[in-house]
């Protein structure tokens, strides 16, 4: 009897813990699955298409570098009850402010570019036209905010969620030459490092950790009101999306890698396209992949850059608030989404080369939105007993050195393009 009563009090236990972690759980899994937005799938199916499996241990290795920078914003927004625009301008000054924000805004305007581009590709394959896809797409997102409710919000957005995962049963359609794509675990260059490969580090590292990402979850854990006792769960609740962004990205690479190797294809409609003459399931659900997730990427992305405009102006910008009591944060949320598809509908635009080389700004632009962020969570007067430890620092610095190293090399190489063969 009493290994009974034992039993039940850690089923109880377990239970309420589970539960709680249900109620806090959200912004790190939504910031991280919509991380493998439209401009991520077509990132992850280029290389897979040009480089085969080789590219998976770089997949493999970004998912804990993704979570330590986003685990951070976790005890930022939780201690601090500020969004990460609002934390640098009274930290660092106007100056600094502004130059985040409108980085930030920069390289959210032409990621959400290519989110457009993703969704029409995807939908043009079942044959809706272009116009339809972004009127959709602008009701769809702006109605999910009519109820005036952060967690009805939340709850909408994680379905989308559930759907970006469609590219793991995908993948177990077709034979995968298990072999191979195990031996992509081990670190190697098997393509040399030319400058077309760095390039594609380079959008690889771009469309995995994102300027947006940082701003977004802080935001979203000041709106959901998580609070100090609530980071351990929500640190579980990053890892989960970590998990998940990386396996997404991998199961994508392999996909291509195995249908489509050394295909000559620029984005992932078009090899959405040629896979469906090959096996019409798993082309279906690549393009219907693609779409989810230039829709959460919208979703998500959009929402980063009014919460910040929101913290910096003073704006009531919650989503518990109706669009009557914060007109400014919602007006200016659709008329970034409708400029950037207007873009998508200019006839002969570039937008390949824009959803190519959005993630590469993007890395490029990083290192700044992350010292600020190393900055902040190293001032014991605004977090207390989370300031960064010893080795989180250490961590950041590697991951920021890093990825400077690596913009200034691409850099290098496409002034100088025999740099590296």
């Amino acid at each position: 009897m009493n290994l009974l009563s034992r039993l039940y009090y850690v089923w109880r236990r377990s239970a309420k813990m589970f539960s709680l972690f249900l109620a806090i759980a959200g912004p790190g899994i939504i910031v991280m699955v919509a991380d493998n937005d439209a401009g991520g799938i077509t990132t992850y199916t280029v290389t897979g298409a040009l480089f085969l499996f080789s590219f998976i241990w770089i997949e493999v290795l970004l998912g804990p570098v993704a979570y330590i920078c986003q685990e951070m914003t976790v005890r930022l927004g939780a201690i601090t009850k500020r969004g990460h625009a609002e934390a640098i301008f009274d930290a660092f000054g106007s100056f600094w402010g502004w130059f985040s924000l409108l980085d930030l805004t920069l390289t959210d305007f032409l990621t959400i570019v290519t989110e457009f581009v993703g969704m029409t590709a995807a939908l043009s394959i079942f044959g809706v036209p272009s116009i339809i896809t972004v009127i959709v797409v602008i009701c769809l997102i702006m109605s999910m905010v009519i109820s005036g409710r952060y967690w009805t919000w939340e709850k909408i957005v994680l379905v989308f969620c559930v759907l970006n995962l469609i590219f793991i049963p995908a993948a177990f359609l077709i034979n995968v030459p298990l072999h191979s794509a195990l031996s992509g675990l081990i670190p190697s260059f098997p393509y040399g490092l030319t400058s077309n490969v760095m390039f594609f580090i380079m959008a690889n590292i771009g469309t995995t950790i994102a300027p947006w990402m940082i701003f977004f979850q802080q935001s979203s854990v000041v709106d959901k009101g998580i609070q100090e006792k609530d980071i351990k769960f929500s640190r579980v609740d990053t890892a989960i999306g970590s998990f998940f962004t990386i396996i997404v990205a991998v199961f994508c690479i392999i996909i291509f890698a195995t249908l489509l190797p050394h295909a000559n294809i620029q984005d992932a409609a078009t090899g959405a396209l040629r896979i469906l003459s090959i096996n019409r399931y798993v082309g279906t659900a690549v393009a219907i992949g693609l779409f989810d997730a230039g829709l959460l990427g919208a979703i998500c992305i959009s929402l980063a850059s009014a919460w910040a405009w929101g913290e910096v102006f003073g704006w009531p910008h919650s989503l518990n608030h109706p669009f009557k009591a914060a007109p400014g944060f919602y007006v200016f949320r659709v008329l970034i989404l409708v400029g950037a598809a207007t873009i998508v509908l200019i006839p002969k635009a570039p937008l390949i080369l824009i959803t190519l080389f959005v993630q590469v700004i993007a890395v490029t632009l990083l290192p700044a939105a992350l010292t600020f962020l190393l900055l902040l969570l190293n001032q014991e007067e605004v977090v207390g007993k989370y300031k960064n430890s010893k080795l989180q620092n250490i961590l950041a610095v590697i991951i920021i050195v890093t990825i400077i190293l690596l913009s200034t090399l691409y850099a290098m190489g496409t002034i100088f393009p025999r740099l590296f063969g």
